[in-house]
């Protein structure tokens, strides 16, 4: 059986899947930090976006630079307050090219909430879908 910690991220992981917000921020303290790399800035995508208004405001922004998303996470690591997620992403462009690509997703708890992701992905890979 999984940890509490854990299972509150698998939740988060399930909102992204049915599309349903109010899941995705069910595993997320109100003032949660959530961070890309900066190199995803030039697409309104990079930095830190804080609290559960910051996640949606980035969320509502997503399908203005991506035709769609899918995220599988495959292996957790629990280390203390530390979640560690291995998974991949199948992201479709604009365009309609869709690619797999992994990604680390480092959460960090605190009373069975996340109070900061960090998403940690190949931004290169990134930018040549967007641009495809």
């Amino acid at each position: 059986m999984a940890s509490p910690n854990i299972e509150a991220i698998r939740a988060s992981y399930a909102g992204f899947r049915d599309r349903d917000i109010e899941g995705i921020l069910s595993g997320m303290h109100p003032d949660v930090e959530w961070v890309h790399p900066e190199g995803m800035a030039k697409y309104g995508l990079g930095g830190t976006k804080l609290g559960h208004a910051g996640i949606k405001e980035f969320l509502a922004h997503v399908p203005t630079v991506l035709g769609g998303m899918k995220l599988a996470p495959k292996e957790f690591i629990e280390q203390g307050d530390r979640i560690v997620v291995f998974g991949t992403r199948e992201v479709t462009s604009l365009s309609g090219r869709t690619v797999t690509l992994d990604f680390v997703h480092s959460w960090t708890m605190r009373d069975g909430r996340a109070t900061r992701m960090e998403d940690i992905f190949d931004t290169v890979a990134f930018h040549e879908l967007i641009e495809s």
